[in-house]
């Protein structure tokens, strides 16, 4: 049975599914032994509760309540559902999470970079609270007005409270020239404001790049199955041009497949190790290290924020531990854990959380984040800008600042 690997944050698109599902041939982890907590016994398992007579007697009689006395029609297979959504919601940990045939589907697709929707990356708090990380560019949500920090309120006729956010993606995901109706509340501007929005194909390009002088700027804005070749025609063509140092803007990126990442650390490092995984018991599932013969040799500084997430926070730990970049901007989101995404026989599939990643210092970054070498925040009004102008970016212009000073100019 294959498995992928899951690095990115809890963000999906607003069209398909996650992003950041790493490949793996590895089969299902073995079963470990449970830690004893609360009066468990040393052997017990999480799923000993469906063995529990109370458990089962108390299930029968709410289906026997719902059978006498609910008066709509029971839609047997939304219900199926729930019920296993319920076996992964009552770990009581966001990251893992179980997926219909529909929403596996999905998020495969979007793995690819490409899906029918309205374009936006978005994300969920603690709270449920699904907030807008960022529109893509050239989507309909950018066109229509949809901004970096707005919640989520209302889709449709479904008003987003307490939803997963495969729920949420799901409502808005549709096909191709069909009307998104989509309710946002604006923070920096106190007002609910709605839009109407068609959902169109959307070609997710993962990074752009231009040459200011002789600094080139790569801007990764997720790592999917497009990134790695889009990442290496940037940075050899910006050294071709002449670029004596590069930036690297992750700042918004909510991670995403593994491998992609470990790939492209590889083509700047010359050896060494990037990651290694541990499970709860300490033991090593992953390690990744350095096996491309391509190395860069010159001055280099990564950007990152709050919202840079997961894969981004290891490609930024990666080149901050091994001193091959500076780090400006703020400390990252926080998420260092990593789950198993594990299809099930008829199409389905569940995402576990298994092990912690660390980077090669042993930084455990997990709800914790990354700490910039410079911190540099943007002016207030500019924080949810899309398309930020150079002058007024205070974090670009302190990485071209540590450029410029690396390479004597």
């Amino acid at each position: 049975m294959k498995k992928k690997l899951f690095f990115g944050a809890l963000v999906l698109t607003l069209s398909l599914g996650l992003f950041g599902c790493g490949k793996s041939d590895k089969q299902e982890p073995a079963t470990t032994e449970a830690q004893t907590a609360g009066g468990q016994s040393a052997d017990a398992k999480p799923s000993d509760f469906l063995k529990d007579p109370e458990v089962i007697d108390k299930t029968n009689q709410i289906n026997r309540l719902v059978d006498q006395y609910y008066y709509f029609d029971v839609d047997q297979a939304s219900q199926t559902d729930a019920y296993y959504r319920g076996i992964m919601d009552g770990l009581g940990d966001p990251y893992s999470e179980y997926y219909s045939k529909e929403e596996f589907e999905a998020m495969n697709e979007d793995s690819s970079g490409e899906y029918v929707g309205v374009g936006a990356v978005v994300r969920q708090d603690a709270d449920h609270t699904v907030v807008v990380v960022r529109p893509i560019k050239n989507s309909p949500a950018q066109a229509a007005g949809i901004k970096a920090g707005d919640i989520i309120r209302q889709v449709d006729d479904m008003v987003v409270t307490d939803q997963d956010l495969n729920t949420v993606v799901t409502k808005i995901r549709g096909k191709e020239g069909e009307k998104a109706h989509i309710k946002v509340y604006r923070e920096s501007e106190g007002k609910t404001l709605d839009f109407e929005i068609v959902r169109r194909k959307v070609e997710n390009y993962s990074v752009e790049y231009r040459l200011d002088g002789n600094v080139g700027y790569i801007e990764v804005m997720e790592f999917n199955e497009k990134t790695l070749p889009e990442f290496k025609e940037a940075v050899d063509d910006v050294l071709a041009q002449g670029a004596k140092g590069i930036i690297f803007d992750l700042r918004d990126n909510p991670g995403g497949l593994v491998d992609i990442c470990t790939h492209m650390c590889s083509y700047i490092l010359d050896g060494g190790e990037i990651l290694v995984t541990k499970d709860k018991n300490d033991r090593v599932v992953d390690e990744y290290t350095d096996e491309d013969d391509h190395h860069v040799d010159v001055p280099m500084v990564i950007i990152v924020n709050g919202n840079s997430a997961s894969a981004a926070e290891i490609f930024s730990g990666v080149m901050k531990d091994t001193g091959k970049a500076k780090l400006v901007g703020t400390t990252t989101y926080g998420k260092g854990i990593v789950q198993s995404v594990i299809p099930l026989k008829d199409g389905s599939a569940v995402k576990i959380t298994i092990a912690k990643y660390f980077t090669p210092s042993g930084y455990d970054l997990h709800k914790k984040g990354i700490e910039p070498d410079y911190v540099v925040e943007l002016p207030d009004d500019l924080q949810s800008a899309v398309d930020l102008p150079i002058e007024d970016d205070t974090q670009y212009k302190k990485a071209m600042e540590l450029i410029k000073e690396e390479i004597g100019e």
